[in-house]
């Protein structure tokens, strides 16, 4: 199986051009700071899932996919904060926290099955 098959790849992939298109209407002070921040926490998802694949065992995959939700956690924190300061609508935060839950459920369903094939 290749990377781009891997439908939390899909869905954390499609997340990254959610944030871009959010963050467009950020104020021009936050380009290199909460803006990048969004931007380097979100590509950094599926920038993990694809080189946890690549390498020789599940164990150092699961290392990458455990990285990944790291930065999607990041990525939370960031759009929260966002929100609060009254650069993202609700609804807007709402839809983009969705679409990050649903990848938190997908990473941990493929850890789960990493975990078990490990210990099998």
């Amino acid at each position: 199986m290749y990377w781009k098959d891997l439908e939390v790849w899909k869905k954390s992939h499609a997340l990254v051009f959610k944030i871009y298109n959010a963050i467009s209407s950020f104020p021009e002070t936050e380009r290199y700071a909460l803006s990048n921040q969004l931007k380097r926490a979100a590509y950094s998802i599926p920038a993990n899932i694809v080189e946890g694949h690549s390498r020789k065992s599940s164990k150092e995959f699961s290392q990458f996919l455990y990285q990944a939700r790291g930065s999607l956690e990041e990525l939370r924190y960031f759009l929260l904060l966002s929100k609060e300061l009254d650069y993202l609508t609700q609804e807007t935060f709402n839809e983009l926290e969705k679409e990050s839950q649903i990848v938190s459920k997908m990473l941990n369903g493929l850890l789960n099955s990493i975990k078990q094939k490990i210990n099998s």
